[in-house]
C-alpha cells in the first residue's frame, strides 16, 4: 500500500504557483505541495508509536537508478524546477562571529519561516544548493521554501566544533531577526549533526528554533538532558538502516529515550538505506509541516 509520510501530520492543500516575484505566504503552518507524487508516495513497511516511528521501503534500483538519468549524479528533469534559481543568490553575511558564506533562496527578510541546512564533512554551501544530485531533493526543498514565502539558507560550515556551533548560532539569530521572530528550522546531515547537538545545549538559540531535523546524524547521548529537550523542541530523525558511518540503532536509541520522556520526536528509517539515503529520500514537505510551529 502506497502511503505518503506527509499524511501523518498535515492534510494536503491545493497548490497555486505564483510568479517568484510575488511569493505566497505560508498559512496555518502548512506547506503547499510541490511534486508530492514524485517525492511523498513512499511505501510504509512499519508504523509504530502512533505514527511517530516509520520504516520506509527503499530500493536502490528504483530510488537511484530509476530516478536519475545518471545514477547519483543527475536526476531526471521531471523531478526538478530550476525556476527557483531566480530567487537564489550567494551572500557573505557579516555576523557577530565574523563573515559567513551562505547560499540564500527566497526572501531576504520578512519571511514566513526559515530553513537552515548544515552539510557534513567535506561539504560547503554548494551541497545544499545542488539541484540535480540527491534525486532532486534539495531542489524540492528550495522550491518548498520559495513558493511558501520562506527562506532557505545553505551556509558553508568551516568547522564542526564549538566555533562552528557559535557561528551557526549567529546565523540562527540573524534569520530570526530578519523574519521578525518567525519559525526557524535547523536541519543537520551527517557530521553536521555535531552542530545540531551543540546548539541543543544553548537555551538562547533553542528559544529561536521551531524544530530540528537530523539526517543520518551521529547519536548524541546528551540530547535527552539538553536545553532542547527541556524546551520540548520537536526533532525528526531520518536514517538509513544500513548506515555504515553512524549505526541506525544508536540513533533509534536516542529517539526512544526522548519519546519515553514525552518529547515531541519522530523517526523515519529507510530500510536498506545507506549513509547518504536521508538526503535523497527525506520528505521535506512532511518534515516542514511538522516542525514549523
Amino acid at each position: 500500500m502506497q502511503m505518503s509520510t506527509a499524511h501523518f501530520r498535515t492534510a494536503a492543500i491545493s497548490c497555486v504557483l505564483f510568479p517568484f516575484l510575488f511569493l505566497s505566504s505560508a498559512k496555518a503552518n502548512t506547506i503547499a505541495p510541490f511534486k508530492d507524487e514524485l517525492f511523498s508516495n513512499q511505501t510504509v513497511l512499519e508504523s509504530g508509536d502512533s505514527g511517530d516511528f516509520t520504516r520506509i521501503d527503499y530500493d536502490e534500483m528504483r530510488d537511484i537508478n530509476g530516478r536519475d538519468s545518471i545514477p547519483e549524479r543527475r536526476v531526471k528533469e521531471r523531478y526538478v524546477s530550476l525556476k527557483v534559481r531566480r530567487v537564489q543568490e550567494n551572500q557573505t553575511l557579516q555576523l557577530p562571529t565574523g563573515p559567513m558564506e551562505v547560499g540564500r533562496v527566497g526572501r531576504d527578510q520578512g519571511q514566513a519561516f526559515t530553513v537552515i541546512f548544515i552539510h557534513g564533512r567535506g561539504g560547503d554551501r554548494r551541497l545544499g544548493l545542488n539541484d540535480i544530485s540527491f534525486g532532486g531533493n534539495f531542489n524540492r526543498l528550495k522550491n518548498l521554501a520559495a513558493e511558501n514565502g520562506g527562506t532557505y539558507y545553505a551556509p558553508s560550515v568551516r568547522s564542526f566544533d564549538d566555533k562552528g556551533v557559535s557561528e551557526i548560532a549567529s546565523l540562527v539569530g540573524y534569520a530570526s531577526a530578519q523574519s521578525g521572530g518567525k519559525p526557524v528550522v535547523l536541519a543537520c546531515a551527517s557530521m553536521g549533526s555535531f552542530i545540531c547537538s551543540g546548539l541543543s545545549r544553548d537555551p538562547a538559540t533553542v528559544a529561536k528554533l521551531s524544530g530540528m531535523a537530523i539526517l543520518g546524524g551521529a547519536p548524541d547521548p546528551a540530547l535527552p538532558k539538553s536545553a532542547a529537550a527541556k524546551a520540548r523542541l520537536p526533532i525528526w530523525f531520518t536514517h538509513g538502516s544500513r548506515d555504515s558511518v553512524y549505526a541506525a540503532e544508536g540513533q533509534v536509541s536516542i529517539y526512544r529515550k526522548l519519546r519515553a520522556a514525552g518529547q515531541p520526536v519522530r523517526f523515519t528509517l529507510f530500510e536498506t538505506g545507506s549513509h547518504g539515503t536521508p538526503m535523497r529520500m527525506s520528505d521535506w514537505r512532511a518534515l516542514l509541516n511538522w516542525l514549523i510551529r
